[in-house]
């Protein structure tokens, strides 16, 4: 099970007992935030895709939108998000609980700078009932990311 995958990884840092698990679904934006009881932009979603080199991740705010262009100038590739089975296949997680941690070997990880406009986020952890509350420093170290990128559109630049 994903979130026991997490759980451990996270167990490794002494975080376990961090990650969050709901008595209902956190598996889109707003049933995360709701859960959370924080406005959807603070949470950290996670977007499969795939590239040439493989299966990668990128982490963006709850509000944020993959900007086609954007992805294309990052990746030399169109945006091509994973099916909810290569998904399962490719990273470790189901839809609804993909999430940076704990993932397959050769799974590369990015964080969207949408993410930095705040202090904290929520990432899930592995399954559709699961989040965790990190700072941004925190999520750039946990998820192993390689680089962030600006790869979105349609969030508010604002601090909030």
């Amino acid at each position: 099970m994903s979130i026991e995958r997490v759980k451990a990884y996270f167990g490794e840092y002494g975080m376990e007992e961090r990650v969050r698990e709901f008595p209902v679904s956190s598996a889109t934006v707003e049933l995360a935030a709701e859960a959370l009881g924080c406005e959807p932009c603070r949470i950290a979603k996670t977007l499969s895709f795939m590239t040439e080199d493989g299966a990668i991740l990128v982490v963006a705010a709850g509000d944020a939108k993959i900007d086609n262009k954007k992805y294309k100038g990052q990746f030399n590739t169109k945006a091509k998000m994973l099916s909810p089975q290569e998904a399962l296949e490719l990273v470790g997680h189901a839809i609804g609980g993909v999430c940076p941690f704990g993932v397959k070997e050769g799974v590369s990880v990015y964080l969207d700078v949408s993410l930095r406009r705040f202090d904290t986020v929520f990432p899930a952890c592995g399954s559709s009932n699961s989040a965790i509350e990190l700072t941004i420093p925190e999520l750039e170290k946990y998820s192993g990311c390689r680089a962030w990128v600006d790869v979105c559109k349609g969030y508010e630049e604002v601090q909030v």
